[in-house]
């Protein structure tokens, strides 16, 4: 326990949460080893602190240590980055260049993000884990490195693999020892004794007084969630000691900078853990765009539903097919619209028996892909008039070769042949 707080002491680490005081206890207890080390947690957890435990306390902390961030490299640049590239490998390269593990050899490289690596570069990373031997970019010499390697990421690990964006014998090589970071929500006790370590080194650092929390912004904090972990914490504490007159913080000041109506609860899946409030409100944004396309969707199948009705007749229907068509025009829409079988059932006296047909589909009926669906209210003329411009500009562009007219107005040919025998725009 001594040799804990000693830890906490040394790399300035605040807390008392179970979980916390479980991570440190395993990166002390791998350190004197070369095994390699897996650090999971959400953004702004603290990861960082994990690799810098195991190597000062590991034989290697007398030599390099180098923080590689896997996702802030181009995936064109990485390989020679992490491996190093000869003269001439590619353009720009005028000299050869060493990589991380050349110059980290016998110590430790800490792979941040390593879930953003690309699938070469996991290829590469995989051989030097199994043997030790990398080869540079340009280069067929086969080059020995003896480094000590810890990952972290806050990916989930198992879904990239099952998107094939991760390689399973990779991330297993990696996995000798996971350890794992909780979220700041989780560490409730934890979040009142931060905020008065940053408030302290904030004031030193502005030359400020101290800010402090009241009762009420205590439990204001406690209950909120922290998307942004202990990294926003520290940002709210060094924002609020330079802009904030009044020293002490209520929770109604609080509630300026972090809104509770903001502060949505984290969406929680059981087989990988929480997803955050940013992903929270992208996967919301997904499901109303496939709502609106599943909209547009209907009213398509309901204009086509139409067509059908006036092509066919209503007597050329099966029971079948009827009762499939009243289920796309509802009850309450249905018996009142001119295009819909109800309607047609309901006026047989006064309708005529085949109705006009008014169709603008192909024979080809099965070929969906190039039907153009026609919308549930006729164009206005001003729409066609410049439908018919537009038709006719793109054919003088590429002198009357239609395929090319297609491709520019983003039709299929068979539609552009439509249009033009529509518009009357024959040669």
């Amino acid at each position: 326990m001594n040799e804990l707080q000693s830890i906490k002491n040394r790399f300035g680490i605040i807390g008392n949460y179970p979980a916390l005081n479980r991570a440190l206890e395993k990166s002390i207890q791998v350190a004197p080893t070369d095994i390699t080390v897996l650090v999971i947690g959400e953004s702004g957890t603290g990861k960082e602190f994990i690799p810098k435990i195991i190597h000062a306390e590991s034989k290697r902390k007398h030599q390099p240590y180098i923080v590689v961030n896997c996702g802030a490299i181009p995936e064109g640049t990485i390989d020679s980055e992490l491996f190093g590239h000869e003269k001439g490998a590619f353009t720009g390269a005028t000299s050869t260049r060493k990589g991380y593990f050349e110059v980290a050899d016998g110590g430790t490289i800490f792979l941040d993000e390593v879930g953003e690596l690309p699938l070469q570069t996991q290829v590469r990373l995989l051989r030097v884990l199994e043997s030790g031997e990398f080869m540079k970019v340009g280069s067929s010499q086969i080059q020995k490195t003896d480094v000590r390697i810890v990952a972290a990421t806050n990916v989930n690990m198992m879904k990239a693999i099952q998107d094939g964006r991760f390689r399973e014998d990779l991330y297993y090589r990696l996995n000798t020892v996971q350890i794992d970071m909780p979220p700041l929500r989780e560490r409730k006790g934890d979040i009142h004794l931060l905020f008065r370590k940053f408030a302290i080194d904030f004031a030193e650092k502005y030359r400020m007084p101290e800010i402090f929390l009241s009762q009420d912004g205590v439990q204001y904090l406690e209950n909120y969630s922290f998307p942004g972990n202990v990294r926003q914490l520290r940002n709210l504490v060094e924002q609020m000691t330079v802009v904030e007159q009044n020293r002490e913080i209520n929770s109604t000041k609080l509630a300026e900078y972090i809104p509770m109506n903001a502060n949505l609860p984290a969406v929680v899946n059981k087989n990988h853990g929480s997803i955050s409030n940013s992903e929270f409100h992208s996967e919301r944004e997904i499901m109303y765009k496939i709502l609106f396309d599943m909209r547009n969707d209907l009213n398509d199948l309901k204009s086509l539903t139409s067509e059908l009705i006036k092509n066919r007749g209503n007597n050329e229907f099966s029971h079948q097919e009827k009762n499939l068509i009243n289920r796309v025009f509802t009850p309450e829409t249905a018996v009142h619209n001119p295009n819909s079988l109800l309607y047609f059932e309901n006026n047989q006296q006064n309708q005529v028996q085949n109705p006009t047909i008014i169709s603008n589909l192909d024979d080809d009926f099965d070929d969906v892909e190039d039907i153009e669906l026609e919308e549930a209210k006729p164009e206005t003329l001003s729409l066609q008039n410049n439908e018919r411009e537009l038709i006719v500009k793109a054919l003088e562009k590429h002198r009357g070769r239609r395929n090319k007219a297609a491709d520019e107005l983003g039709i299929s040919q068979r539609t552009l042949y439509r249009k033009i025998k529509q518009y009357n725009l024959e040669e």
